[in-house]
């Protein structure tokens, strides 16, 4: 009898970790946990009103999203993501975005399409009064309405990893290089024009992977600059 009334603690714990997991998650997504930030399990468990075990395991699933490192002495930490493994992971995304935008673009609706203009429409109307939080929120579902439909679910799988990785410097993009906000839309109407037209795959491909590819050269650029007027 005891045993059976400890069962349902036990079947319990996943939602506490599912919790303490989108709730690590979305101040990350956010910003409130910079890239750097420490996350120290005491602290996140009471806040949460729950023991540390299952903000441990929230904590691990991060890790393994790429979100969060671990380092013996250190604990956990925002992942940080330095210039140039921000470099790899924008290269490394134009290619599996690329080919997953191919891939899906036979399979969208016209809806779907629509919808996509629907938002990048919002975009071009929010570039006066730029927020680049809000852009990128717009942006990243622009992009997920074009590889979502992906048929082949690895390629999809490393699209949802590298966008992870990207999470930390997100808002930084577009922060540095406002400018690239305008010449972005630009590109999404070009891309869906391709779809829209039943262009070649490997021209759509590449079109979505220079896409990617110019936010990262129009970043690169900045930081050039800014290293050398200081």
């Amino acid at each position: 009898m005891a045993d059976a009334a400890l069962k349902p603690t036990a079947s319990a714990t996943p939602s506490k970790s599912q919790l303490a997991y989108e709730f690590l998650r979305e101040r990350i997504d956010d910003g409130r946990y910079v890239s750097g930030y420490r996350l120290v399990l005491g602290q996140i468990a009471s806040e949460l009103a729950i023991s540390v075990v299952p903000v441990r395991e929230a904590i691990r699933r991060l890790e393994a999203e790429g979100l969060v490192t671990f380092e013996k002495n250190v604990g956990a930490q925002v992942a940080l993501l330095q210039d140039t493994e921000y470099a790899f992971t924008m290269q490394t995304l134009a290619l599996i975005e690329g080919a997953a935008t191919q891939l899906s673009a036979p399979l969208l609706t016209a809806d779907q399409v629509r919808r996509a203009r629907e938002v990048n429409a919002e975009m071009i109307a929010s570039l006066d009064r730029f927020v680049p939080h809000r852009f990128t929120q717009l942006n990243q579902q622009f992009h997920s309405v074009l590889f979502e439909q992906c048929p082949n679910p690895h390629i999809l799988d490393l699209v949802h990893r590298g966008w992870n990785r990207l999470t930390v410097l997100r808002d930084s993009t577009f922060s540095f290089v406002p400018g690239r906000a305008r010449e972005s839309v630009e590109e999404h109407e070009h891309i869906l024009t391709l779809i829209e037209s039943g262009a070649e795959p490997l021209e759509i491909e590449l079109a979505a992977r220079r896409h990617r590819l110019a936010t990262l050269e129009a970043f690169q650029a900045y930081q050039s600059e800014h290293t050398h007027t200081h």
